[in-house]
């Protein structure tokens, strides 16, 4: 064990960083080594937090030394899965380097037992600056060891969102050279369409479009296997993977559905255990629920969950439907351009079955009401969209109002309602 940390030690002063992309997501590097807070990236598997850790390594190696900023990944198969493996950690670093560091980059922690009660120890003891990573939910905030509460920030990151995704194409968005040229709107609706349907997952974003789908593919496998199989022990692996295939490919969800329809394939499996089943991918970050607005708890979990995947491309490489459903696409896009926002997100429906996609609270309240709709060029379509917004306005009670749409030159002859397109979440 002694050997292998020396190993990694002199590996990581030789051991060259790769390129990096800035990203939005950004980690607090003041040199304050006083304040006892460790940093935590929690985030979607291969969504990019070791690239945002050697982001923020290449700022610092601009004024520290490698022997002042250390890097372990502790997915490396040579260190063993053993607290003492930690426990040597700081006195081999002070040994090899001469001393201890100021900033040390601890990726995939978890992996180690009583990793947790070792970091309580060391960030009572020492001055150094404490980074973590972890695709599972161990590590965020719902499921921080007890030890630990209190001494983390926790920072989230997603896959790019649609200006780091154009930054990552190298494309400059020029709002009104888009407007009114028509190669550079070509484009930029080509780029945005490529975004839809494949998603924002770093790695994918850059490689080509023959080798996005088996990518992706693989991704999903690893979570299912790694984040969720292995780590709650689960028995029953064709159940799980079965309820995953059905999330991919609904638009609502209940227990009781996902039950009476596991149950009509064979699988025996009960409303408790399905129920169980949802958490645990839900903590994998593989799917958010948003649930039915009511200012009644119980109405809002009688109704159905609408399931937003992560991620646009596990829909477009996972759904067994063969055609593209632009419609659910654009709706997750719309989706997590406002969960990122940290907006509170209900979706509404009345008796009449008019349903409005989002409703943005505000101190409890609702705020805003957004429908996504891809295409407003049918009449139809357009008149439902706009019918169900108002509707929901004069039921809860004055509210802004937003209809986005795929086309930036759409237009409404309603004062009240506002107009948003992708270039407005640029």
């Amino acid at each position: 064990m002694e050997s292998v940390l020396k190993t990694i030690l002199y590996e990581w002063l030789e051991r060259k960083l790769p390129e990096t992309i800035e990203r939005e997501t950004k980690l607090d590097l003041k040199e304050d080594f006083l304040v006892k807070k460790i940093t935590v990236v929690t985030g979607f598997r291969r969504s990019g937090k070791t690239y945002l850790l050697f982001h923020h390594i290449k700022k610092l190696l601009k004024r520290y030394s490698k022997k002042e900023v250390v890097y372990i990944n502790f997915e490396d198969e040579r260190i063993v899965p053993d607290v003492s493996f930690l426990s040597q950690l700081l006195p081999m670093i002070q040994a090899v380097y001469g001393d201890k560091p100021k900033y040390l980059f601890l990726d995939e922690i978890q992996n180690i037992p009583l990793w947790s009660k070792w970091l309580r120890r060391v960030v009572d003891a020492e001055s150094v600056k404490i980074f973590l990573t972890g695709s599972s939910s161990k590590i965020s905030s719902v499921e921080l060891p007890s030890e630990l509460r209190g001494r983390c920030f926790e920072v989230k990151i997603f896959p790019l969102n649609l200006r780091e995704f154009f930054r990552f194409k190298n494309f400059i968005v020029d709002k009104e050279k888009i407007k009114y040229l028509a190669d550079e709107k070509a484009k930029f609706e080509f780029l945005f369409n490529e975004y839809l349907l494949w998603g924002g997952m770093p790695e994918v974003v850059l490689l080509p479009v023959e080798k996005k789908q088996e990518t992706l593919q693989n991704y999903f496998a690893t979570v299912v296997k790694k984040e969720i199989i292995d780590r709650y022990k689960i028995k029953n692996e064709l159940a799980i993977k079965t309820l995953l295939k059905l999330i991919v490919n609904s638009t609502y969800i209940t227990v009781s559905k996902l039950y009476h329809t596991l149950k009509s394939l064979g699988l025996a499996i009960g409303k408790t255990t399905v129920n169980q089943y949802l958490s645990f991918i839900e903590s994998s970050y593989f799917f958010t629920p948003v649930y039915f607005y009511s200012p009644s708890m119980i109405n809002q979990l009688k109704y159905p969950r609408k399931p937003y995947l992560i991620d646009n491309g596990f829909i477009t490489s996972l759904s067994t439907k063969f055609s593209k459903n632009y419609s659910r696409l654009f709706e997750h896009f719309v989706f997590w351009h406002l969960k990122l926002k940290e907006e509170s997100l209900f979706y509404y429906q009345d008796k009449n079955k008019n349903e409005v996609d989002f409703v943005v609270l505000k101190d409890e309240k609702p705020e805003a009401l957004y429908q996504a709709c891809y295409d407003i060029s049918d009449f139809e379509t357009k008149e439902r969209e706009i019918k169900s917004l108002k509707k929901a306005k004069n039921k809860l009670n004055g509210l802004n109002l937003f209809l986005v749409t795929k086309d930036f030159k759409a237009k409404l002859n309603e004062k009240d309602i506002h107009i948003l397109t992708p270039l407005d979440f640029c």
